[in-house]
């Protein structure tokens, strides 16, 4: 399903995405309101949100639709580089974040990511996330035995952190995809989180990762 209060965009990526042979686009809306509705009847897989739009916001409905579809996956599409945007929309359940730049090859890619149990950030947006958290100064603190993490779990944190998909890191730390999918399951359980982006959020807020 595509979201957007802009006509001619929306209109244009249904078009490309319609291209596809994989992807088939089941619903369109043009703002939070009508997006939260359709999702109920329609039950797409993912859904392409833009941030900023009339009646209710792009985070708003992604809120909504989440607590109404929660099987729903999230892809914010948006103009918006802010970081608050980011966050937010993470915390109410987005499963990726790509600017309108990106190219129809990455926002098709990300579809796939996503409808898998993934999560993806444009790459510009990862940087901003990480930069922003290793200047956060926190009182270090104890961590109780059950959200230490073991040194490949860490490892596969570090790279997951660096926008690499379950595939890609398999492939960096020679194991099989199904071992990562494991240990990224493990780390959600551990820090008792939602979403592989919340467990990269969380770990570089804690101080958990070790990054340059």
């Amino acid at each position: 399903m595509v979201v957007d209060d802009q006509e001619l965009f929306r209109r244009g990526l249904i078009m490309l995405l319609g291209s596809d042979t994989d992807i088939e686009v089941v619903g369109e809306a043009s703002d939070g309101i009508t997006a939260t509705d359709l999702a109920v009847t329609t039950a797409p897989d993912v859904i392409l949100l833009d941030v900023r739009m009339p009646r209710r916001t792009g985070v708003e409905a992604c809120r909504g639709i989440k607590e109404a579809v929660p099987s729903a996956k999230i892809i914010m599409l948006t103009v918006s580089d802010e970081e608050a945007d980011l966050y937010e929309s993470v915390k109410n359940g987005a499963s990726g974040y790509l600017l309108k730049d990106s190219s129809i090859e990455e926002v098709a890619q990300a579809i796939r990511v996503v409808n898998e149990g993934q999560s993806l950030i444009s790459p510009s947006m990862a940087v901003k996330l990480i930069d922003e958290f290793k200047q956060m100064s926190k009182p270090e603190r104890e961590q109780g035995p059950a959200l230490r993490l073991t040194d490949r779990e860490l490892e596969v944190l570090r790279l997951v952190a660096k926008g690499l998909n379950n595939r890609e890191v398999a492939k960096e730390l020679f194991i099989s995809e199904n071992t990562v999918k494991n240990h990224v399951r493990n780390i959600l359980e551990k820090l008792q989180l939602h979403s592989r982006m919340e467990a990269v959020m969380y770990a570089m807020r804690e101080k958990l990762l070790d990054l340059p």
